[in-house]
């Protein structure tokens, strides 16, 4: 105790000793009371200087500080009776724990009746006051300050601060003292001192005003003393609701929701929190109102403990117990209200007859008291929190009941948010994967891979994507994006991707069909609006059609990201494309571009969550993408992982993610086959005779008996009723055989059924009835009438 303003050490008899008894401080005052000098009793044990012998003083007691009257023996033999104030400091930083003692040695009088300390009025107040020489010595205190102090004015009068209160707390009101002082300014200063072996905390506001005469002269110091413990509390318990408003609830997780409850209760309300919820019910129903019964199913969410890997818990995050009527948790839930157990009521043991592994951690760890608080959200239980003390000296007291149960009603709600949520992100998820292909056709014109991943905390959203086998061995390849997200994106992407499959199955160019698909956003966000819902229904979209005999792909895109390209033993590049305008607009048009594609190119169609990230800008992003496409890999499902894997952060990412990868093929020129038909009926044989030499060539004679009604229905029908020049083309792969009829007349045929007395009609019900599939493709230069013959069939 070296304050860092001069006082007169010699007023007080001041000694410090060690836990062993052994002195080891000794100051002028004592040696005054004694007369033994510093390096005459400093390592000698304290109990030689008694009178009667014994101990001076003894470990720890309940409280921090003794006092009383002890015999000592003085350097010249004779004995002084010495009334000491003891106080135990414990062991802090370096220095060992200790006992001071002190004694006044000076002041013991109370001022006369002329000193200015004397004239200080307010001693019958009940405010607790006390007066200071300019010394700093204790001259007089109130009944009050006696009471707060717990000694008597004639005891500790002499005495500083620091000595009579003995704590670092003490010794800053002490600093404070002299500052009034010294500048005659009056100061507050708040004091948060434990009380008794509980720990509870006291807190003080100290007033210190100078003392002065008329002159405006400094002649001590005037401390009074408020108790504002109960404010002090109310504060930390407002502290920690706000800290749980603030840290409960920042995901839409239930176990980091649970996580986070218990986290906040401790150490500041209890010593150990387990966190027990119900099971949800079973196909997202919501959970039933009211009371429940026992016995009660919880599963463990969460638990935290003051101890490092929470030893004290029975159970781990995960596992299940039941819980009986006569345990804490079923009555808590039985009854709809926080239940409080204790050791000092009895009723603690009482209820762990329940479980004897839960009765033997609480004699293990010394547990005295636990709160189960019911968790319940719009009238629904949802499961308990059990906080338990066993540090924490104190039982849990209504307070703390009312602050447990705030805490868990705010955590309550936001469970019950996330269990929400959770349950329509299912829902969503299993609509969108129902609407999203479950697997990608195999095709002669592409190899395709896809991945979908929804966002990590948005949740399910509108992207999709597609691969539509059309005539003629091409396919059709899209990636569309619908704006938002949850149940309502995803039954938007599925009217669309149904739209484009309806459009695609029509052959329609890709910028014509995406001005269908914006006709029909249009309506869509027009049919919401008119429902009361948001009327603004929004998407991108990327369509793009590759001819595997022509090594050609056309595409278009509406205010989607353009594709990235990969040729074979090529840098990824992207795609030069018009950018055109999101779905939904109306009225503005769509441009295509066409390209080659070399064998083996791979082309990258994504949605804009891929690319887009808080961490870095778009261009870092599409950089990360061609890095990863560079690297070759035999298999595409291999480069989707990669790609993933490289641009999105570990937790997922912000916006839900498509990816579709296609390896294009061709189709070689001996698998292609044309002719040039003259307008002659009368060569449709040698037409015919053609075909199934050729068909002998690729040896599919199987297939020539359909294939010749089918060339000669077709190519008759385009000589009699369309316009020249008309082409015949074969095309095949191993499971399929194409037949083309072209003509520059844009009119297209229709099946009917032909009457009993009709001469013709029946051509292309006979067509249909033989191929697997038949269709009309527009094209600028007229139109392509195609069908399809199972080759597997035919076999």
């Amino acid at each position: 105790m070296n304050p860092e303003y001069p006082l007169d050490e010699a007023a007080t008899a001041r000694a410090v000793v060690a836990e062993d008894g052994t002195l080891v401080e000794w100051n002028e005052g004592a040696r005054r009371l004694l007369g033994y000098a510093p390096h005459e009793i400093v390592g000698r044990p304290a109990a030689d200087f008694l009178v009667d012998g014994g101990e001076v003083v003894s470990v720890p007691p309940e409280g921090l500080r003794r006092s009383g009257t002890l015999a000592l023996r003085h350097r010249d033999g004779h004995a002084v009776s010495v009334w000491l104030l003891a106080h135990y400091h414990p062991s802090l930083d370096s220095r060992p724990a200790h006992w001071l003692l002190v004694t006044p040695l000076e002041d013991r009088e109370p001022p006369g009746p002329d000193d200015p300390l004397a004239q200080v009025g307010l001693m019958q107040s009940p405010c607790a006051i006390a007066v200071y020489d300019t010394r700093l010595r204790l001259r007089r205190t109130n009944q009050a300050m006696a009471e707060v102090l717990g000694l008597p004015e004639e005891r500790v009068r002499g005495l500083r601060h620091s000595e009579i209160g003995g704590r670092p707390q003490s010794e800053d009101v002490e600093r404070h003292m002299h500052e009034v002082l010294t500048s005659g300014h009056g100061q507050d200063v708040r004091a948060y001192v434990p009380v008794g072996s509980e720990g509870r905390m006291n807190a003080w506001l100290a007033r210190v005003a100078p003392i002065t005469d008329d002159k405006d002269q400094v002649h001590g110091v005037c401390v009074a003393v408020h108790d504002f413990t109960e404010q002090y509390l109310a504060r930390e318990r407002l502290q920690i609701v706000n800290e749980a408003s603030v840290r409960i609830g920042t995901t839409l997780d239930v176990t980091r929701t649970a996580q986070e409850l218990a986290d906040v209760c401790v150490p500041a309300l209890a010593d150990l929190v387990s966190i027990d919820l119900l099971d949800p019910p079973a196909h997202g129903a919501e959970p039933v109102p009211g009371r429940l019964t026992a016995p009660v199913s919880l599963r463990r969410f969460a638990h935290r403990s003051v101890h490092t890997g929470t030893p004290e818990a029975v159970l781990k995050p995960g596992q299940v117990d039941v819980y009986p009527d006569t345990s804490p948790q079923g009555a808590c839930l039985v009854a709809g209200r926080t239940v409080v157990a204790s050791r000092s009521s009895g009723d603690l043991e009482q209820w762990l007859t329940w479980d004897e592994k839960r009765a033997e951690r609480v004699r293990q760890y010394g547990i005295h008291s636990t709160m189960s608080v019911p968790i319940q959200a719009r009238g629904a239980t949802l499961g308990v929190a059990v906080l338990t003390r066993f540090k924490h000296p104190q039982p849990f007291t209504s307070d703390d009941v009312l602050l447990a149960e705030e805490i868990t009603a705010r955590a309550g709600i936001c469970i019950d948010n996330a269990r929400r949520f959770s349950r329509e992100r299912e829902t969503a998820l299993a609509l969108q994967r129902s609407l999203l292909p479950r697997s990608l056709p195999r095709t002669a014109a592409v190899d395709a891979a896809s991945r979908y991943l929804p966002a990590a905390r948005a949740g399910v959203g509108g992207d999709w994507f597609d691969v539509i086998p059309l005539s003629g061995m091409r396919v059709a390849m899209v990636v569309g994006d619908v704006v938002g997200h949850g149940i309502q994106a995803s039954a938007t992407m599925g009217r669309l991707r149904t739209a484009v499959r309806t459009l695609a199955d029509i052959d329609l160019a890709p910028d014509e069909l995406l001005t269908h698909l914006d006709d029909l956003v249009v309506r869509l966000s027009a049919e919401a609006g008119n429902d009361g819902s948001p009327g603004e229904v929004g998407a991108t979209c990327l369509y793009a059609v590759y001819d595997p005999v022509s090594r050609s792909c056309t595409m278009a895109r509406a205010g989607h990201p353009p594709p990235v390209v990969v040729p074979p033993g090529g840098a990824p590049e992207p795609v030069e494309l018009p950018a055109g305008p999101p779905l939904g607009l109306g009225g503005l048009p769509f441009e295509s571009a066409e390209l080659e594609l070399r064998e083996g190119s791979v082309l990258s169609f994504f949605t804009d969550g891929l690319i887009e990230s808080r961490e870095r800008d778009v261009d870092a992003s599409h950089q990360l993408l061609c890095e990863a496409l560079a690297t070759y890999s035999d298999s595409l499902d291999e480069a989707c992982d990669r790609v993933l894997h490289t641009l999105l952060p570990p937790g997922g990412a912000s916006d839900d993610v498509a990816l579709l990868l296609a390896r294009t093929r061709g189709l070689p020129a001996s698998q292609v086959s044309t002719w040039h038909i003259p307008a002659d009926p009368a060569l449709v044989a040698p037409i015919r005779k053609q075909v199934v030499e050729q068909l002998d060539t690729w040896g599919l004679q199987d297939a020539a008996f359909t294939a010749e009604l089918v060339v000669s229905e077709l190519v008759t029908n385009a000589i009699r009723y369309g316009a020249h020049p008309i082409r015949l083309r074969l095309i095949h792969d191993e499971a399929t055989l194409i037949c083309e009829v072209s003509d520059t007349n844009h009119t297209a045929p229709h099946l009917r059924r032909a009457k009993t007395w009709d001469e013709g009609g029946r051509g292309l019900l006979l067509v249909a009835q033989l191929t697997e599939r038949w269709g009309t493709r527009h094209t600028p230069e007229g139109k392509t009438i195609w069908s399809e013959i199972g080759l597997l069939d035919e076999v």
